[in-house]
């Protein structure tokens, strides 16, 4: 009796002095670790697997960098984290792609090359979000240039001059800003006006599709019955095309007053949401087969750059374009219907910022001047939970919360790191 008692207690002692070497630790036990390699996540939702205490503490900076001007966000994996940035003069300066360490910031690698700097009423500079993937980089510049790396060195393994693939003589007015995205381990799509599928060991060209005039989002795939589809933004709209060989299966018309749009669509089933600033609004479209339905549209909901993220079947969003129309707002939308349930007015200083999700229904925001901020997504109301100002100048780049750390970027290219608590 006697022994079965000692050996209760040394199992007490032996969990406690865990739980408190964790807390010593600094790991917040509500934040299981999860890489965010690719833009929108793992689960391409803008929505990580981790989650973050009611009330978490991020006032905590682990490091700082200096990456150059631009708005690429940030890809996580293996402990590294990737971004990009434009530094040098408007006619003669480079991109660069860097590598850090996650946890200390220190420089692992970086690769340059010759880009002039297109800053058309913005700071400009690169927009698309590095991919990780089976050991290598693939990123994607402001001019076409697609590169792939070497995830652990940056040895350029193959690079592709994706302007001159899609028969064009200059980018498009904003530049190339889709992220490289993969729709199987072997097929590499990439939007250069066309919709291109690419060999990702090679960069040889699989299919590619019509050509539309070039816009700024990424694809989306998805699966409806048998058919695996593709959901992607062109200028001209909606186009949905056919996996396997980039063929038009549907399209609708969707055109903003600056001819663009920058989102990834949003799709849940057969339905994919779409949305776009310059007070174009939003919509809900049902494919079946060659056609798309409309089930609503409206100007609730008007992403000028950075998507919504649909949580228990509600959407969190921006509604507002920087620098023209109305000032922008943080409004929550019923996905089903497109019905408004709140909306937060510009004058609290949100802006135009970005917003991505947690596995436990938080919201963590960046707000346009650098105010991080976590609220529940609840369509009851909007009632922010923490806040901490984690940078100054311009905050158009959507924040990553990964491996118990977020990190956060402004246009100048301040790169920070804060650790969760």
């Amino acid at each position: 009796m006697h022994m079965m008692l000692i050996d209760s207690l040394l199992k007490q002692i032996r969990a406690s002095a865990t739980v408190l070497a964790l807390f010593a630790g600094g790991i917040s036990l509500s934040c299981a670790g999860a890489d965010w390699p690719q833009w929108r996540g793992l689960e391409e939702n803008g929505i990580t697997s981790e989650r973050l205490p009611a009330r978490a503490d991020f006032s905590e900076t682990l490091w700082r960098q200096k990456v150059g001007t631009g708005f690429s966000s940030m890809a996580v994996a293996e402990g590294r984290v990737f971004t990009m940035g434009h530094s040098g003069q408007k006619d003669s300066g480079i991109e660069t792609v860097w590598c850090f360490n996650a946890a200390t910031g220190a420089e692992v690698w970086k690769h340059s090359y010759p880009a002039p700097l297109l800053d058309r009423f913005y700071e400009g500079g690169p927009g698309a979000t590095p991919t990780v993937r089976g050991g290598k980089v693939f990123t994607y510049s402001k001019h076409g240039r697609l590169h792939c790396y070497e995830a652990t060195s940056g040895k350029v393994l193959w690079q592709r001059d994706m302007l001159a693939e899609a028969g064009l003589t200059e980018p498009p007015e904003w530049g190339f800003a889709c992220s490289p995205y993969f729709l199987t381990d072997d097929t590499l799509l990439i939007e250069a006006g066309p919709t291109f599928a690419l060999n990702p060991a090679t960069g040889a060209v699989r299919w590619k599709s019509d050509n539309f005039t070039p816009a700024y989002g990424t694809p989306k795939a998805f699966t409806v019955g048998a058919r695996k589809l593709v959901a992607v933004m062109k200028t001209e709209g909606l186009a949905v095309l056919d996996a396997a060989k980039g063929s038009v299966i549907a399209t609708a018309e969707w055109k903003t007053s600056f001819n663009t749009t920058a989102i990834t669509p949003i799709v849940h089933g057969a339905q994919i949401f779409i949305s776009s600033g310059y007070d174009r609004g939003c919509a809900l479209f049902e494919i079946t087969g060659s056609t798309l339905k409309k089930r609503y549209e409206n100007k609730s909901m008007s992403n000028h750059m950075n998507n919504c993220v649909l949580i228990s079947g509600h959407l969190y969003g921006f509604d507002g374009t920087a620098h023209r129309g109305r000032p922008t707002d943080f409004v929550c939308l019923e996905f089903s219907t497109g019905k408004e349930k709140w909306r937060v007015p510009a004058s609290v200083g949100l802006g135009c910022g970005s917003v991505m999700g947690t596995a436990d229904g938080t919201l963590l925001i960046l707000s346009e001047r650098g105010e991080l901020i976590t609220a529940p997504a609840t369509p009851e109301n909007f009632k922010p939970a923490a806040r901490h100002q984690i940078l100054g100048g311009r905050c158009w780049t959507v924040p990553v919360l990964a491996d118990g750390r977020i990190y956060c970027r402004n246009a100048r290219g301040d790169l920070v790191c804060a650790k969760v608590k």
